[in-house]
Parts: C-alpha cells; structure tokens; sequence
C-alpha cells in the first residue's frame, strides 16, 4: 500500500511506548517486551493502519500481538488508529506493540527463542511479475525463515483477494514443509465469526472479490 508522507508520524513514534525502531536489539526477547509475558504471542507481518492489530488486541486481550511494517508512516497512522479504537472503549493497550521491519530480513529480528505461536499475513502485495515473486511474504525463502522461530504447534493464518497469489502459495506452503489444515476460496460465504475483517478486505469484498484463506502448520 501506498501512503503519503505524514511529517508527524516519525515524532509521535518516538515517543510511543509501544513502538520498536530497531527489532534486532529484540531478538530472543520478544516476550519480555510485553508487561505481561507469558501470554501466547502473535505477529502481524505487513500491519498496514493498523486496524486488524487493535481490532485482534481489543478481542483477544490474553494474548500478545507484533504489529509489524516497513514503512514508518504507516506505523504512524497504525499508533493513532490504536489509540483511537482502544480509548473507545477506555481500555489501556498492553498486548500490542508496533515493529517497523523490512520483512526480507526476519530472521534477524526473530530467534527460535521467541516461539511465535501465530504469524498472520493479510492482504499482501501480490508481485505478481514472475520476476518479483520471491518479495512475496509467503515465497518459500520467507517461510523457511518463518519456521525458525514459529512455535512447534503455531501456525500462519493467509488471507488475499488476489487469486494467482493464493494458488501459488498453497504449492509454497507444501513445498516448505507445512500441512494446510484450513483452505477457503470464499471465506466471507462461511460466515466465520471469528474472520477479523480487515480494511482492504472490506473494500474487496465490497468490489465483488472473493477473499480466499488458509490456515497452515509445521509438519511434525
């Protein structure tokens, strides 16, 4: 996603308790980053404004989750989208932590140590150019990164509109070792109470685009 420069967003993260600028400093750490560590500990690659992280925060308040994107603009409007829905409904947010990260460099941002139990990638850039797709989180040079610090019984929940994207990232999935134990090619026709709709999941939605997911495990 493309987003215009926000001149505010880099001094309001400054200042922010629950903004990371430099994850390698973190690294094996992830859950003493938290006031309560010893909950389960999740992370959103490519968080975007936000909204999912706070949304996913506010209904699962006993467990911790990584909001994580590359550009600090974004992360900027993510800070103020938080703030916005959690004083809403006057609570403190103490299980999200916001992480300006370039996703290609992962590993050195994350150790096996820190046992995340859940990656969630949302609504992606497809890079669809057969020369580009390797940028793609779900390429398997990016999953097998993954699978250094996922938790044995974690699992990584992908959602997209687009349909070249979705079908190559089942074979990448197979290919890096996973089980998929949940697939979906029109997710909002199940009716899934517990599906967080994202903002560009509204948009596609409303366009008339089906949204596909699926739900991935380790092999044992």
């Amino acid at each position: 996603m493309r987003i215009r420069r926000k001149k505010w967003a880099r001094p309001e993260l400054e200042v922010c308790p629950y903004y990371i600028e430099n994850g390698e400093e973190m690294r094996g750490r992830w859950h003493g980053a938290f006031s309560v560590t010893d909950r389960p500990l999740y992370l959103e690659i490519g968080c975007g404004k936000g909204i999912f992280a706070a949304q996913h925060a506010l209904k699962y308040p006993d467990a911790n989750i990584i909001a994580a994107d590359i550009k600090a603009d974004m992360l900027g409007v993510a800070r103020r989208n938080i703030e916005q829905m959690f004083s809403a409904v006057n609570k403190t947010h103490d299980n999200v932590m916001l992480l300006r990260m370039n996703a290609s460099l992962i590993e050195k941002v994350f150790a096996p140590e820190d046992r995340i139990d859940r990656i969630y990638i949302n609504f992606c850039n497809p890079w669809n150019r057969g020369k580009h797709n390797k940028r793609r989180l779900t390429h398997p040079r990016q999953l097998m990164q993954y699978k250094e610090f996922l938790s044995p019984d974690g699992e990584i929940r992908f959602k997209t509109d687009d349909d070249e994207l979705f079908e190559d990232s089942v074979v990448y999935f197979e290919e890096s070792g996973f089980d998929i134990c949940y697939i979906t090619r029109d997710l909002h026709a199940e009716d899934d109470e517990d599906n967080l709709i994202t903002e560009h999941e509204r948009l596609f939605a409303n366009e008339g685009k089906k949204i596909k997911a699926l739900t991935a495990r380790m092999k044992k």
